[in-house]
Protein backbone atom coordinates (compact mmCIF):
# COMPACT_ATOMS: atom_id res chain seq x y z
CA UNK A 1 0.00 0.00 0.00
CA UNK A 2 1.37 3.41 -0.87
CA UNK A 3 1.75 6.26 1.56
CA UNK A 4 -1.56 7.82 0.66
CA UNK A 5 -3.48 4.53 0.49
CA UNK A 6 -4.94 5.01 3.96
CA UNK A 7 -6.21 8.43 2.94
CA UNK A 8 -7.79 6.95 -0.20
CA UNK A 9 -9.54 4.25 1.82
CA UNK A 10 -10.81 6.75 4.37
CA UNK A 11 -11.99 9.08 1.60
CA UNK A 12 -14.00 6.27 0.02
CA UNK A 13 -15.54 5.48 3.40
CA UNK A 14 -16.41 9.15 3.93
CA UNK A 15 -18.25 9.20 0.60
CA UNK A 16 -20.09 5.96 1.36
CA UNK A 17 -21.15 7.08 4.84
CA UNK A 18 -22.37 10.39 3.45
CA UNK A 19 -24.67 8.48 1.09
CA UNK A 20 -25.84 6.33 4.01
CA UNK A 21 -26.68 9.44 6.07
CA UNK A 22 -28.55 10.99 3.13
CA UNK A 23 -30.63 7.84 2.66
CA UNK A 24 -31.49 7.76 6.37
CA UNK A 25 -32.51 11.43 6.19
CA UNK A 26 -34.74 10.66 3.19
CA UNK A 27 -36.31 7.76 5.09
CA UNK A 28 -37.07 9.98 8.06
CA UNK A 29 -38.44 12.77 5.88
CA UNK A 30 -40.79 10.36 4.08
CA UNK A 31 -41.93 8.33 7.09
CA UNK A 32 -45.51 9.62 6.67
CA UNK A 33 -45.62 9.71 2.84
CA UNK A 34 -48.63 7.69 1.75
CA UNK A 35 -48.48 8.41 -1.98
CA UNK A 36 -45.45 8.49 -4.27
CA UNK A 37 -45.10 8.82 -8.04
CA UNK A 38 -45.44 5.02 -8.19
CA UNK A 39 -48.84 5.28 -6.50
CA UNK A 40 -48.10 3.50 -3.22
CA UNK A 41 -46.54 4.55 0.06
CA UNK A 42 -42.85 5.44 0.27
CA UNK A 43 -40.55 2.43 0.61
CA UNK A 44 -37.70 2.51 3.11
CA UNK A 45 -34.30 2.57 1.41
CA UNK A 46 -31.23 0.53 2.43
CA UNK A 47 -27.63 1.27 1.42
CA UNK A 48 -25.45 -1.70 0.49
CA UNK A 49 -21.66 -1.35 0.68
CA UNK A 50 -19.04 -3.44 -1.06
CA UNK A 51 -15.27 -3.57 -1.25
CA UNK A 52 -13.82 -1.22 -3.85
CA UNK A 53 -10.79 -2.30 -5.83
CA UNK A 54 -7.89 -4.37 -4.58
CA UNK A 55 -7.87 -8.02 -3.63
CA UNK A 56 -8.82 -7.64 -0.01
CA UNK A 57 -7.20 -6.70 3.26
CA UNK A 58 -4.90 -9.73 3.52
CA UNK A 59 -3.57 -9.17 0.00
CA UNK A 60 -2.91 -5.52 0.81
CA UNK A 61 -0.93 -6.48 3.90
CA UNK A 62 1.12 -9.03 1.99
CA UNK A 63 1.58 -6.74 -0.99
CA UNK A 64 0.26 -9.36 -3.40
CA UNK A 65 -0.36 -8.07 -6.89
CA UNK A 66 1.60 -4.91 -6.17
CA UNK A 67 3.88 -3.43 -8.81
CA UNK A 68 6.31 -2.73 -5.98
CA UNK A 69 7.09 -6.37 -5.28
CA UNK A 70 6.90 -7.79 -8.79
CA UNK A 71 3.40 -9.21 -8.31
CA UNK A 72 0.67 -9.66 -10.88
CA UNK A 73 0.02 -5.92 -11.06
CA UNK A 74 3.61 -5.25 -12.12
CA UNK A 75 4.18 -4.09 -15.66
CA UNK A 76 7.80 -5.17 -15.81
CA UNK A 77 8.08 -7.60 -12.92
CA UNK A 78 11.03 -5.59 -11.56
CA UNK A 79 11.78 -5.68 -7.85
CA UNK A 80 11.22 -2.66 -5.67
CA UNK A 81 14.06 -0.20 -6.06
CA UNK A 82 15.74 1.73 -3.28
CA UNK A 83 13.86 4.91 -2.52
CA UNK A 84 10.50 3.59 -3.69
CA UNK A 85 9.60 2.05 -0.33
CA UNK A 86 7.39 4.98 0.62
CA UNK A 87 5.10 4.30 -2.29
CA UNK A 88 5.13 7.81 -3.79
CA UNK A 89 3.84 7.88 -7.33
CA UNK A 90 2.60 4.30 -7.39
CA UNK A 91 -0.80 3.25 -8.63
CA UNK A 92 -1.46 0.24 -6.46
CA UNK A 93 -5.18 -0.44 -6.03
CA UNK A 94 -5.84 0.37 -2.41
CA UNK A 95 -9.29 -1.04 -1.80
CA UNK A 96 -11.76 0.88 0.28
CA UNK A 97 -15.52 0.85 0.24
CA UNK A 98 -18.14 1.91 -2.26
CA UNK A 99 -21.90 1.98 -2.45
CA UNK A 100 -23.04 -1.13 -4.30
CA UNK A 101 -26.58 0.14 -4.45
CA UNK A 102 -29.59 1.54 -2.67
CA UNK A 103 -32.32 -1.03 -2.28
CA UNK A 104 -36.00 -0.54 -1.50
CA UNK A 105 -37.44 -2.41 1.45
CA UNK A 106 -40.01 -4.92 0.24
CA UNK A 107 -41.83 -5.33 3.56
CA UNK A 108 -45.56 -4.71 3.64
CA UNK A 109 -46.68 -1.18 4.49
CA UNK A 110 -48.34 -0.45 7.81
CA UNK A 111 -52.12 -0.20 7.65
CA UNK A 112 -53.84 2.45 9.81
CA UNK A 113 -57.55 3.07 10.00
CA UNK A 114 -58.28 6.65 8.91
CA UNK A 115 -61.37 6.84 6.68
CA UNK A 116 -61.04 10.66 6.33
CA UNK A 117 -57.56 10.45 4.77
CA UNK A 118 -57.49 11.16 1.00
CA UNK A 119 -55.44 7.99 0.38
CA UNK A 120 -57.75 5.71 2.37
CA UNK A 121 -58.95 2.60 0.62
CA UNK A 122 -62.59 1.53 0.43
CA UNK A 123 -62.18 -0.19 3.81
CA UNK A 124 -60.92 3.06 5.43
CA UNK A 125 -57.31 1.90 5.90
CA UNK A 126 -54.32 3.95 4.75
CA UNK A 127 -50.98 2.34 3.81
CA UNK A 128 -48.04 4.04 5.55
CA UNK A 129 -44.33 3.30 5.06
CA UNK A 130 -42.86 0.71 7.43
CA UNK A 131 -40.25 3.09 8.87
CA UNK A 132 -39.22 2.88 12.52
CA UNK A 133 -37.72 6.21 13.67
CA UNK A 134 -35.62 4.40 16.29
CA UNK A 135 -34.01 2.17 13.64
CA UNK A 136 -33.35 5.17 11.44
CA UNK A 137 -31.73 7.10 14.29
CA UNK A 138 -29.46 4.15 15.11
CA UNK A 139 -28.46 3.96 11.42
CA UNK A 140 -27.79 7.70 11.40
CA UNK A 141 -25.70 7.49 14.56
CA UNK A 142 -23.68 4.66 13.04
CA UNK A 143 -23.10 6.62 9.83
CA UNK A 144 -22.14 9.73 11.79
CA UNK A 145 -19.74 7.83 14.03
CA UNK A 146 -18.12 6.05 11.09
CA UNK A 147 -17.79 9.33 9.21
CA UNK A 148 -16.14 10.96 12.21
CA UNK A 149 -13.71 8.08 12.72
CA UNK A 150 -12.65 8.16 9.07
CA UNK A 151 -12.19 11.93 9.22
CA UNK A 152 -9.98 11.39 12.29
CA UNK A 153 -7.93 8.80 10.38
CA UNK A 154 -7.39 11.28 7.54
CA UNK A 155 -6.30 13.94 10.03
CA UNK A 156 -3.94 11.51 11.79
CA UNK A 157 -2.30 10.60 8.48
CA UNK A 158 -1.93 14.26 7.58
CA UNK A 159 -0.22 14.83 10.94
CA UNK A 160 2.12 11.87 10.33
CA UNK A 161 3.08 13.17 6.89
CA UNK A 162 3.67 16.65 8.31
CA UNK A 163 5.81 15.22 11.12
CA UNK A 164 7.81 13.18 8.62
CA UNK A 165 8.46 16.26 6.53
CA UNK A 166 9.53 18.18 9.65
CA UNK A 167 12.07 15.44 10.46
CA UNK A 168 13.53 15.76 6.96
CA UNK A 169 14.22 19.50 7.38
Amino acid sequence: MNLFGVMDISASALQAERVRAEVVAANMANSETTRTADGGPYRRQHVVFQQAGGDGFAASLLGEGSPLNGGAGSASGALMTAGSGLGFGTSVPTGGVEVAGVLSDQSAPLERYDPQHPDAGPDGYVAYPDINPLTEMVDLMGATRSYGLNATAVQAEKNMVTSSLEILK
